[in-house]
């Protein structure tokens, strides 16, 4: 009798297990089946923000669910990109992934909240665009040449915005300050939204922007664009040289991908990596993308987990060549 009862309560166990894994299997195999909540690590109206208002609403068709957009700025991005660390790995907490917060922040940091490499599942790249710098019009300078001997005039005068301390936009302005050997004050912004704001109101001198965040200003004549960060000239602003042209070694540029809490179910990976690439091969996006200054480069999970590990090798580089310490 104790025998059979132990079989009992054996078969009992083994069949709760049986059921609860055939249970995360059926929910894996209809996700999702409620709104998907897609974190992004600024305030509206940054390149981030833009770029996942964009795309939220065609890879929502395509799951069948709405993707909710939900703005959590602060830390330099740093306190949004943790929520969706410690999130729950079902799909349904996914997180823009950009430098700043992702890599960089971290690699300031003493004690990190969280590993890039570790503690996030990449879904795929989306999209990539180089840096354009930025001038409020009453800067008296409209070359590349002319604002480093602005600069140069004024050692410790000039101050220049970002989204944050650590945010790529700060990092990229730091690495061109010891490539043109020159001082200028960081102002940072919650964000890259008010950031270009504070441009515009004249709180800044320049600053270093996504050209999806800063073409509709530069054509509006609210800012100018002084030199493009990347290697070479852009469609969306072809009159506008390459920072390289104008005598300085210096290539810089931004990228967006989506990533979700690690230890996500590989089947989860599949459905929302085949639904937001099928969304960025769409011709309709990547025009709309292309005349914002996006290029989209969609990958595959694989391909982004290597291209976190190298941008992990290069923003730590940048950080230790710019003596800034751990915070």
């Amino acid at each position: 009798m104790h025998c059979s009862r132990k079989i009992r309560s054996w078969m009992t166990v083994w069949a709760l297990a049986i059921s609860l894994i055939a249970g995360a299997a059926a929910a894996q195999s209809t996700f999702p089946t409620r709104p998907i909540r897609l974190i992004v690590a600024s305030a509206p109206g940054g390149p981030n923000d833009l770029l996942a208002r964009i795309v939220s609403l065609p890879w929502g068709e395509a799951l069948g669910r709405t993707i909710v957009v939900d703005n959590r700025a602060g830390a330099a991005g740093m306190i949004a990109t943790e929520i969706a660390a410690h999130a729950a790995p079902d799909g349904y907490t996914l997180l823009v992934g950009f430098p700043g917060p992702l890599i960089i922040g971290p690699g300031m940091s003493a004690s990190p909240p969280y590993d890039a490499l570790k503690d996030f599942t990449p879904i795929s790249l989306m999209a990539s665009g180089p840096f354009v710098l930025l001038v409020n019009p009453g800067v008296p300078a409209k070359t590349m040449r002319e604002l480093v001997a602005l600069a140069k005039s004024r050692p410790g005068k000039l101050n220049f915005g970002s989204g944050g301390t650590g945010q790529s936009s700060h990092m990229a302005m730091e690495l061109f300050k010891l490539v043109a050997g020159i001082d200028m004050v960081h102002i940072p912004y919650k964000g890259s939204g008010p950031a270009m704001t504070a441009l515009i109101a004249g709180e800044t001198a320049l600053m270093f922007a996504s050209v999806g965040a800063a073409i509709a200003h530069v054509k509006s004549g609210k800012l100018r664009a002084v030199a493009v960060g990347g290697a070479r000239r852009i469609a969306a602003l072809p009159d506008v040289p390459t920072i390289k042209e104008s005598g300085f070694e210096f290539d810089a540029a931004s990228w967006y991908g989506i990533v979700a809490p690690r230890n996500l179910p590989q089947s989860i990976v599949n459905r929302l990596h085949a639904t937001l690439t099928a969304t960025l091969d769409a011709p309709a996006m990547q025009s709309r993308l292309s005349d914002l200054g996006f290029e989209v480069s969609a990958s595959t999970p694989a391909q982004f987990t290597e291209h976190l590990k190298r941008e992990t090798a290069v923003w730590n580089k940048v950080i230790a060549a710019t003596g800034m310490r751990k915070r």
